[in-house]
């Protein structure tokens, strides 16, 4: 049987690359999908784009939220499929995509989560490099040695219900909160070596503003005691560096590009 995708884009003030991530979206093959469009007020013209879509496939919810992560809660809330995925309004899901995670969750039914990885484009959709998810190890996520890149990750329904979805008071690490939820509630998350979305960069993204910089590392060590069941200290730091250098050792050729490409995160 083929699976129902339930997938979310929320979106505030992104009329500049949001028709770019709807048609990623909708124009996936082998896939029987349902969109979910959420906008919270936008006040250029991202409402007048959704309504221009004629799509049938298209749920628009229009009303306001209190962040992204309820954006997200209110979403899937009306989501009927059987696997979950979102996509910010500045990114894109790879052609193929949907169909790749609908073949390796058919062959794979213990798996929960699936993470792929994801170019890194600009404004104008220009390849800049590669990110990549690591596997999802318990200390290794803590400490933020290891990441599973969002544009990438496809979910079950049933493993989202059971993690209680997103941590709706979360505004700096929604998507690593997520996981965290997700692995504590006993969701088996894999990594395959695919490359499944596109991550954009651009002046006003999260990642290149550094905006949340201070809110994402509160957060991050909430999620470092969550999952370790007990607050950071010195010897995480070590511990940290340790497993960075361990991944750049293991993926030299990741490393090469890292350097020559520089990092992707700007600190606030």
């Amino acid at each position: 049987m083929t699976p129902r995708f339930s997938v979310v884009t929320i979106s505030y003030n992104q009329d500049a690359f949001l028709l770019a991530a709807m048609d990623s979206v909708l124009s996936q093959t082998h896939a029987e999908i349902e969109y979910i469009l959420c906008d919270p007020g936008s006040t250029d013209t991202s409402r007048a784009i959704i309504d221009a879509n004629p799509d049938p496939r298209i749920i628009r919810v229009f009303e306001p939220d209190e962040g992204p992560a309820d954006g997200l809660n209110k979403g899937f809330a009306q989501a009927t499929g059987d696997i979950f995925y979102y996509l910010n309004s500045d990114d894109l899901v790879l052609p193929g995509a949907f169909a790749c995670a609908a073949q390796y969750f058919a062959a794979h039914p213990e798996v929960d989560v699936l993470c792929g990885h994801a170019e890194v484009i600009d404004e104008t959709g220009k390849h800049i490099r590669c990110v990549w998810s690591e596997p999802f190890q318990r200390y290794a996520v803590a400490t933020g040695a290891h990441v599973q890149i969002q544009p990438a990750t496809f979910i079950r329904a049933d493993a989202f219900r059971k993690a209680g979805g997103f941590d709706a008071s979360d505004r700096g690490n929604w998507d690593g909160g997520l996981l965290t939820s997700l692995f504590l509630s006993g969701a088996r998350i894999e990594v395959i070596d695919a490359v499944l979305g596109a991550y954009r960069l651009h002046a006003d993204s999260i990642t290149m503003s550094g905006k949340l910089a201070e809110r994402h590392h509160a957060n991050a060590l909430r999620n470092f005691e969550r999952l370790m069941g007990r607050p950071w200290d010195w010897r995480d730091d070590l511990g940290s560096r340790a497993l960075r250098l361990a991944k750049h050792l293991r993926h030299p050729r990741r490393t090469i590009e890292r350097l020559q490409k520089g990092p992707l995160f700007k600190a606030g």
